[in-house]
């Protein structure tokens, strides 16, 4: 009996904590009256980041430092030399802009080269094809691929006409229908053309519009399939080769690529801080990736994230403000294999994930800035809603769902709030991993918006006197 009572009683005091555990993030509605009023009170700080990113002396900063950095450096595919050079380039930079704790972080990242590549339909006649490799396909033999071509322009198509496809090349020509749907042709068109006896496949750019652009990305072979050349060809080939399928007329086309898979590189996450005046141990993670593909420049994809999110640390440091907590530039790499940097970051960070605040990306392009997505509980929605209103003087003020991004999705699937940039992305699949993403697509006026917008919300988060609610 007594055993019982005591029982009982430790029962009921378990209950209680893990009640309160639960309950010590939500925001009651009288406490979130006081959090509207404190988020309020940054309303001067606010503007005053506004003025100097958009009409002060920092006026297109992040857009001249960009141009300098891609115009330098180029393109930076994971493990080229071109790589290593923007990391220390950017390691020296961030050095000299006077940021806390500038580091290194090592991490193992693909190393994947593409080599001399080319395609050549050679019937009913001569034509060059543009093509661009994607990335981890194996090569063709030295004297290449030539052989009879098989249009289809979805999965369905190509297994409805398997027995058609065994010794030929698969040409997908799936209409565009969004970047997240369509991608699935790149991602799986070599693994499903090689499960039906194909021995290449050549994939219509996963791009809405093209002047003769062909398009790369990373593509994932099955494991247990036999691993065949493929690349990306440009709408327009895609469709002319479709067009002569439709007419019975037999295609030909001889492909080669000298495509190379080396072992995994060393490389580095780059990291800056400004310290927390009061909790330096919590952080907000601002954040961009600084690989790109091999093409272009990999201005907008993702030169203009990360340059931005440099310039948050950049705009608070220069008007003198440290937050309570820490805000934490993280340049990652690997991101175009699939977040490989950010996940061995995650591994060696996720022990302090309790003081993760808010982690931030933006991988989107920096054009004209819409507003933040956000990924968390309501709780913290309705904080992030009020610090949005802060950028009223810049009409910039909408809050949508769920936030994106590959380097900060590991944190996101663990419970952390989570944010990005949403802009008009309307033309941003024109130029995505091609060679048109050059310095041409970035425009200043836009990019010290969107470093306005990035710089008000990492700030004020790490200026609450609270973290956000999880």
């Amino acid at each position: 009996m007594k055993l019982s009572i005591l029982t009982s009683g430790l029962m009921l005091y378990i209950l209680y904590i893990c009640v309160g555990i639960g309950n010590q993030h939500k925001v009651r509605p009288r406490k979130l009256e006081q959090i509207k009023k404190e988020v309020a009170s940054y309303k001067d700080i606010a503007k005053s980041i506004i003025d100097l990113a958009v009409y002060g002396s920092a006026q297109n900063r992040s857009y001249e430092r960009l141009a300098l950095f891609v115009d330098t450096i180029g393109n930076r595919v994971s493990g080229s030399d071109n790589l290593k050079n923007a990391i220390k380039y950017m390691y020296k930079a961030l050095r000299e802009d006077n940021l806390q704790n500038v580091t290194l972080e090592p991490v193992k990242i693909p190393h994947w080269e593409r080599g001399k590549e080319s395609a050549m339909m050679i019937q009913p006649r001569k034509k060059n094809l543009a093509i661009l490799g994607l990335g981890g396909s194996v090569g063709t033999p030295a004297e290449g691929i030539t052989a009879e071509v098989l249009v289809v322009s979805s999965f369905d198509e190509l297994q409805r006409r398997s027995v058609e496809a065994k010794g030929k090349i698969v040409v997908y020509n799936q209409p565009f229908i969004s970047y997240g749907e369509t991608v699935q042709y790149r991602s799986r068109g070599a693994s499903e053309a090689a499960k039906v006896g194909a021995v290449a496949s050549l994939i219509r750019s996963i791009a809405p519009f093209s002047i003769n652009s062909p398009h790369t990305g990373w593509q994932d072979y099955e494991s247990g399939v036999q691993k065949i050349p493929t690349a990306c060809i440009t709408i327009e080939d895609a469709e002319l080769m479709a067009r002569l399928a439709s007419g019975n007329v037999t295609i030909v086309v001889n492909l080669n690529m000298g495509a190379v898979q080396h072992p995994d590189a060393d490389s580095f996450n780059t990291v800056a801080e400004i310290v927390g005046s009061k909790y330096p141990e919590q952080v907000v993670i601002v954040s961009g990736h600084l690989d790109s593909w091999d093409v272009g420049q990999g201005a907008m994809d993702d030169g203009g994230g990360a340059f931005i999110s440099w310039e948050a640390l950049s705009l608070i440091k220069e008007l003198g403000l440290r937050p309570k907590r820490t805000i934490r530039l993280v340049l990652w790499t690997g991101e175009e294999q699939g977040g490989v940097g950010a996940s061995q970051y995650y591994d060696m960070h996720k022990k302090d994930i309790a003081n993760m605040d808010l982690v931030m990306e933006t991988d989107m392009g920096t054009f004209m800035p819409l507003g933040v997505e956000f990924s968390g509980k309501p709780e913290a929605r309705a904080i992030m809603s009020e610090i949005m209103q802060l950028l009223e003087p810049i009409n910039i003020t909408k809050l949508f769902d769920h936030a994106d991004g590959t380097d900060i999705s590991f944190w996101m699937e663990a419970g952390v709030p989570g944010a990005s940039l949403l802009d008009d992305i309307s033309k941003y699949f024109w130029f995505h991993h091609s060679e048109g993403d050059t310095m041409t697509v970035q425009n200043p006026i836009w990019m010290n918006l969107c470093a306005a917008i990035w710089t008000v919300v990492a700030y004020v988060v790490a200026d609450l006197e609270e973290m956000l609610p999880r």
